[in-house]
């Protein structure tokens, strides 16, 4: 395991699977965009506002999925001290923080027509919320520490100790009696969603998870060859 995180062989596993990812990424959302808004049917209820469900369901999965990754880096760090651990997930933080972001705003655009409120303290959309704030925590958290190995450790326990909020989240609409509706994909009673709306959900679902790890993979190399630059004045300076 030590081995495959060596941040040499990331960077030239990186370079070949790049191009890769980034073409992948782009035909799967390229499909799943013409698929949302030109061949999938508007919803018997909510009408043509249920496109927003392509966005704000595949976003609310990864904002979850992140901060999971995050949390897996992290114990991975503190245990391990895998080389790579650390920096993938400071640099999952903002991608993170982003698709969360993407979730409360289309939440709220969709929520207006829905329920004819742009928010509500439902307890699917304040763990959301909190979620967000976590993420913009965990990002000052690790800009703050000059003494960057207690930093880490740090952020390595703060992304754990959140980790408690996904499964909040995720179980908050079975729990709680909330405006929210429940789980369109997969319930007790298997698939509920219509064909015709599932493609285009999985390929966006897929192409978020895939420009993910794409960006991600570029900011981890990025900072790699930044700290071996920084590495490198400072031999030389010494």
């Amino acid at each position: 395991m030590h081995s495959l995180a060596s941040p040499s062989r990331f960077l030239r596993i990186s370079g070949i699977l790049l191009p890769w990812l980034a073409a992948a990424t782009i035909i799967l959302l390229a499909f799943g965009v013409v698929q949302a808004l030109f061949i999938s049917p508007p919803d018997y209820q909510q009408g043509e506002s249920v496109r927003l469900m392509y966005v704000h369901v595949p976003s609310a999965w990864m904002s979850m999925m992140i901060y999971s990754v995050m949390a897996a880096l992290s114990a991975s760090f503190l245990v391990w001290k895998h080389p790579l651990a650390d920096v993938a997930a400071r640099e999952s933080a903002p991608l993170g923080a982003g698709f969360t972001l993407a979730t409360l705003i289309t939440g709220s655009l969709w929520g207006k027509p829905m329920w004819g409120a742009w928010w509500v303290w439902d307890a699917r959309l304040t763990s959301e919320l909190i979620l967000f704030f976590m993420y913009i925590g965990y990002i000052a958290l690790s800009d703050s520490y000059a003494h960057q190995e207690r930093g880490k450790k740090i952020c390595a326990i703060l992304a754990l100790v959140g980790f408690v909020n996904i499964p909040v989240i995720r179980f908050s609409v079975e729990w709680w009696n909330t405006l929210h509706q429940p789980a369109s994909l997969i319930r007790a009673g298997g698939i509920a969603i219509d064909g015709s709306m599932l493609t285009p959900l999985l390929a966006m679902g897929l192409g978020f998870t895939l420009f993910y790890v794409t960006l991600l993979m570029v900011r981890v190399k990025a900072a790699l060859l930044e700290n071996r630059i920084r590495r490198m004045r400072f031999g030389h300076g010494s």
